[in-house]
């Protein structure tokens, strides 16, 4: 009975404009993003975007895909590389101390080679797991 009342091709116009509101906000947060992100403009264009994307909605995003598309890209790859050379300097700061485990392990291949005791092994492991 519900098949009847419902058509196939209302479910599918129905999808078609979920699809497109959940598209359509999407627009509207990568454009209020970038606007904040911005460092190159004051607050005032910002906040004359800012209407203008409030007042006319449809226009005010697609003016300003248009004319900061390019920047916007450039300003992502930006944070992109930035975020990427932080978490790059993190690895190498976490791989270059090595930790605790890495200290142990030293320690443990100093007391099988013989050039420790065992009394020293145990200190330079409580050391490293404090």
């Amino acid at each position: 009975m519900f098949a009847a009342d419902y058509p196939f091709l209302e479910v599918v116009w129905t999808l078609f404009v979920i699809f497109a509101w959940v598209i359509w906000f999407w627009l509207l947060i990568t454009v209020f993003a970038d606007l904040f992100r911005r460092h190159d403009i004051g607050g005032g264009k910002k906040v004359v975007w800012v209407i203008f994307v409030i007042v006319l909605p449809f226009l005010g995003v697609f003016v300003y895909l248009i004319s900061q598309g390019h920047s916007m890209a450039e300003r992502n790859e930006k944070q992109m590389r930035a975020e990427k050379a932080h978490m790059d300097d993190y690895v190498r700061s976490v791989a270059s101390s090595g930790g605790s485990a890495a200290e142990i392990e030293k320690a443990k291949q100093l007391l099988d080679s013989g050039a420790i005791s065992q009394a020293e092994f145990d200190a330079l492991k409580s050391k490293a797991l404090s």
